[in-house]
């Protein structure tokens, strides 16, 4: 007998019910990441519906990220991704915490270094003017997530030695160094683990990473603070929320 609701009694399909029964069950932990999930001949008997239902509900569930399939073995549970929904600037504890996460940082290195082109730029430095270089990863209820790489000025980053560096860097800038902050110009990419990096992260060279490169302005404008984040592609993904205010001019 069919566990799901006709389509006469609901305005969901009968595909989009088993999805979001299945969704229900992957999020409340029923199916632990990396569990077999059942075949598409039980789903058709629990459910009471045909394969191409049963595998229109998968295909959904896939492209959420909530499970994937190995060729020959079946299908599998994936391990859910932490999201950060990016509507204004706020780092990395101040984003997760509220969502129950236990967030913390391990520092791995401070140091003055000769900044390449691309920090020099973006810094609005030059070479011999040298340049703070910070290197923490991240953790997540104790897992590692992301490996950042810091760059700043000398004079903001002279003052970062004496500092602890295994909270939130922003809110140090903000309520111990009394720089404002003002806005953020993000890029992200997919690329490959380096060596160093899939160490750091605990997966194999050549894994999928989410490369973040941010640049933080201060509420004047200068730059304070550009970043490399390399975060676990299975681990984490960012949410962008975006508005549109007013018509373009060509559209009036």
């Amino acid at each position: 007998m069919s566990l799901l609701k006709s389509e006469n009694t609901t305005h969901q399909p009968l595909y989009l019910q088993i999805k979001e029964a299945l969704k229900k069950q992957i999020l409340d932990g029923d199916y632990v990441p990396y569990e077999r999930m059942p075949s598409e001949s039980n789903l058709m008997k629990t459910y009471g519906v045909s394969r191409i239902t049963v595998r229109q509900s998968l295909r959904d569930l896939h492209t959420e990220g909530l499970i994937f399939s190995s060729q020959g073995k079946g299908t599998f549970v994936s391990k859910p991704k932490a999201m950060q929904e990016v509507k204004f600037l706020e780092g990395f504890a101040e984003a997760m915490t509220p969502k129950g996460y236990e967030v913390s940082a391990r520092l791995l290195s401070i140091r003055e270094v000769r900044p390449n082109k691309d920090v020099q730029k973006n810094l609005n430095i030059r070479a011999k003017d040298g340049a703070i270089e910070v290197v923490r990863v991240r953790y997540l209820n104790r897992e590692a997530v992301s490996v950042d790489t810091s760059y700043f000025p000398m004079s903001i980053g002279r003052k970062l030695f004496a500092r602890d560096l295994c909270g939130d860097i922003f809110t140090l800038l903000e309520n111990e160094l009394d720089i404002a902050l003002g806005r953020a110009d993000i890029s992200l990419e997919a690329r490959p683990a380096d060596g160093d990096t899939a160490k750091l992260l605990l997966v194999k060279v050549g894994d999928p990473i989410m490369w973040v490169q941010r640049l933080t302005h201060s509420v004047d404008g200068s730059p304070i603070d550009y970043e490399y984040l390399a975060f676990r592609g299975d681990a984490y993904k960012y949410q962008f929320q975006i508005a549109r205010n007013a018509l373009r001019k060509s559209d009036v």
